[in-house]
């Protein structure tokens, strides 16, 4: 997306948290305890990823954003679908997106990424023609 901005990668807390699984020192109860409103945000606002689970290795994650922000209002909390995200993007001047990924077989979920969307802070002025004065 055009506005996107502050982005943050949790993909090296991720592999760390997965050696530490395949080692046997964090338990998969442990990290397969995505709530029910998680699942159910899956279900209904997720994009199925390319990204086979890497817990149960059954099915592909869900792919589920969810945004924050003071001018969302009752909006703020949810979870959205990309094409949604476009639209609140041209919309409002500024929320975040944390976008999760979702294991509805097993439950396994982690944050993945987390950026700012929205109007602002973006240059919308066109430059100003100069005339033969100038």
């Amino acid at each position: 997306m055009r506005t996107q901005r502050q982005v943050v990668d949790y993909a090296l807390q991720r592999k760390a948290l997965l050696a530490e699984v395949h080692s046997g020192r964090v338990g998969t109860m442990d990290v397969c305890d995505a709530n029910p409103y998680l699942l159910r945000a899956a279900k209904f606002h997720g994009e199925p990823s390319d990204v086979t689970c890497p817990v149960c290795r059954k099915e592909p994650v869900t792919k589920v954003s969810w945004v924050y922000g003071d001018e969302l209002k009752h909006a703020s909390g949810s979870a959205r679908a990309t094409d949604e995200l476009a639209r609140m993007a041209a919309l409002f001047t500024e929320f975040t997106v944390y976008a999760v990924e979702v294991c509805r077989t097993c439950g396994w979920n982690h944050l993945v990424q987390s950026y700012v969307l929205g109007t602002g802070g973006l240059d919308t002025h066109k430059p100003r023609r100069r005339t033969a004065a100038e």
